[in-house]
Parts: structure tokens; sequence; C-alpha cells
């Protein structure tokens, strides 16, 4: 089998805007355009940008245990979750270890739908639904067009009743242009923006319409790629990048706890029960490393991959990094020692190209009250 077995039904637009269609999760991606990545980065800060993020996996879970295989599977209090609500969620193994995180959206009563990335997410699914009356369906023809940035909502808003009292996290079953579609007040920038599910064979009318009607305003198509920029400013982790799928512990297997990757927030409070619970909480102050940003000296941006010394010893490594045209810095996220994960620590990020100096800052970056991604109105 190819290593790109599901296709969007987008991939003539993005061929034509210069993309050689590389493999994410299965799906012939746009990682690349034939233009320069900084001018999206700043669409989506200043006006908005529209992605293809099909390569998201969606799994509709429906059956009278659809909540209690949710509640087995992810860290989420289900019933805090009502329909027309979503979530961000993880799963873990039973070592307490993260395998994957998603969004949990709430369609109905018994119904959800769960959209996650690369990690083993529907794998976890499937063995939370073992001997349980429920149903799952992975669903390749469901396609996400990812509207980002603070125009975003203007031009909804001309098409869509009601967007603009459409809350964060949650989502509103609509049509689009006369199409069927689910809008979602999510995405992956740290912006106000909105993921629109459509069918595939309605997602190239919807794509070119956006474009179309939205040139005016500044939106623009944008690639895959350049939410690497956006979720270095936002704290945004993506699998298995920022993880020891990449990252390895000498003589330990892969997986790193939500502590050290500073998603505990995502375990509802109290909550037990599910896939690896009691090693979550017995794992507790034990981090062998924390996230944590860098702030580099200078415009040159972080190797991906690039080492991190503090006086002489290797303390981290930089996972995602990237220089902003609009605040002018450089700064990466990246995996810290400890006791180094402290702001204004003073580091060596080394390049291929020479050392930068760098020192320890608190995440995000940008917005860090999340001011944008939750206004109203």
């Amino acid at each position: 089998m190819t290593a790109s077995w599901r296709f969007s039904t987008l991939a003539d637009r993005h061929r034509a805007l210069g993309s050689k269609l590389e493999d994410w999760s299965g799906m012939g991606t746009a990682w690349t355009y034939d233009k320069d990545a900084d001018e999206e980065y700043i669409a989506i800060r200043t006006k908005a940008g529209l992605m293809d993020v099909s390569g998201l996996k969606k799994v509709h879970i429906t059956g009278p245990h659809a909540s209690h295989l949710i509640d087995l599977a992810t860290t989420r209090d289900v019933e805090k979750i009502y329909p027309g609500k979503s979530a961000y969620a993880c799963m873990l193994n039973e070592a307490g270890k993260f395998t994957d995180d998603c969004i949990l959206y709430r369609t109905g009563p018994n119904s959800w739908m769960v959209v996650h990335g690369s990690g083993t997410g529907h794998e976890e699914l499937q063995r939370a639904a073992m001997g349980r009356d429920v149903s799952l369906r992975f669903d390749d023809n469901l396609h996400d067009l990812s509207l980002q940035g603070p125009a975003a909502v203007d031009y909804l808003a001309k098409h869509v009743p009601g967007i603009r009292d459409l809350n964060y996290f949650h989502h509103m079953q609509t049509q689009l242009f006369g199409f069927p579609v689910m809008i979602s007040r999510t995405g992956y920038t740290g912006e106000r923006g909105y993921e629109i599910f459509c069918r595939g064979q309605d997602a190239g009318t919807i794509w070119d319409r956006i474009l179309d009607e939205g040139k005016g305003a500044g939106i623009i198509p944008c690639r895959f790629t350049t939410l690497d920029m956006l979720r270095v400013e936002s704290y945004l982790l993506f699998y298995p990048y920022d993880n020891s799928q990449k990252y390895p512990f000498e003589n330990e297997g892969p997986g790193d706890t939500l502590w050290e990757l500073g998603l505990d927030f995502t375990v509802s409070p109290g909550k037990t029960g599910f896939r690896g619970a009691e090693e979550h909480y017995r794992l507790k102050g034990k981090e062998r490393f924390k996230i944590y940003g860098v702030l580099l000296d200078g415009k040159e941006p972080a190797d991906e991959g690039a080492p991190i010394y503090r006086d002489g010893k290797k303390v981290g490594v930089v996972t995602c990094a990237m220089y902003s045209p609009l605040v002018e810095k450089s700064m990466g996220i990246a995996r810290l020692d400890v006791d180094c994960a402290v702001k204004d620590t003073k580091l060596e990020i080394r390049n291929k190209s020479g050392s930068i100096k760098a020192t320890a800052q608190p995440l995000p970056f940008d917005d860090p009250k999340k001011t944008k991604r939750t206004a109203k109105g």
C-alpha cells in the first residue's frame, strides 16, 4: 500500500498552488505552496487564511454506550459536554502516557464525533468499544476546511445566521452556500477561527467561493505547515513532533505524561476510570522534562531538533521553531529539563550554523489569556 491512502477532493487545487502533496496521516497534504509562508502567517494573524485540514481523522460514535466509550477512552467528563458543545481531550495508555489528543464533538444524546490526528486515537476508541452497544465509523468523505483569523467571522456572518453568537468550542449544524455543513468554533492557530465540516463533493465549491469572495478582505489559501509558525506562538502541540516518539529517552519506551506536556488541564477535575488514570495521577511530580518556550537572540530560527545547553550541559531540545516577522522575534517550543523550565533561565541553542543565546520563557508567547480565540460578538 502506498503511504497516502486517503485523498482530499481539493488535491488538484493544492497542486495548482504548487504543492506536491506530501503525506500526513495517510493523506496527501499541502506542506508547500509556491509562495512565502510568511505571507500566510501574516494573513491569519491580521486578516484570515483558509486551510484544508481534512487529513485529520473523523470518527463517528453512536449508540446507547457512546458516552461510556468516550468516558473510558478520554480524559474529559462527558456529562459536562452537551449537544452543540465540544472539548479538547487526551487519550492515554495503561502506563498513563499520552497516545493522542482529540476534539470531542457531542452531536446528540447518543452521538459523538471524535477528530484526531496521526496518533492511535482510532485504536484507543476501538479498544474501549469492545463488548459495548456502540458503533464506530471512520468518515473520510467528511472534509474539514479551517478558516482562521480576525476576518473569518465577518466573512461567515454574511452567509451563516447566528455565527457571531457561536461561542468558543461550540458547533452548529447549518448551511453554507446551500450545502449542509457543521461549523465549529475551533482551530489550531490561536486566532478566532472556524472549522467547516462538509461533504467531499461540496468542498471544492466551498473552497473556491470563500477565496473568491474573501479576496477583498485579505483571505488567502494557506498550506498545512503554516500551522507550525502559529502553533509555536500559541502553545499548540503536534503529535509526534513534540513527543518522545521523536525524541526518545535512553533505555525507555516512548510516551510522555500529561504533567510533562502541560496537558494535565485536559483531565476533568476528580475524574477517574479512564484508561491510564491511576498511573496518570501517580506520575504527578515525577516529570522528566517540561514543555516550555525558548526566546532566541537575533532573527535566526532554531533548527528543528537543535540541542539546548546550559553551562555546557545538554538540557533539552527544540521541537518546533519560527521567526515572527510581526513581532520580530525568534522563538520555539522545547523539551527542557525541569530545573531549566523557569522564566529567564539562560540557555544556548546549537544550530548547525552555530550557537545562539536564548532564554527560557513560559508559553504561550501570543495572547496568553486567549482573548482572541474566545472573543464574543
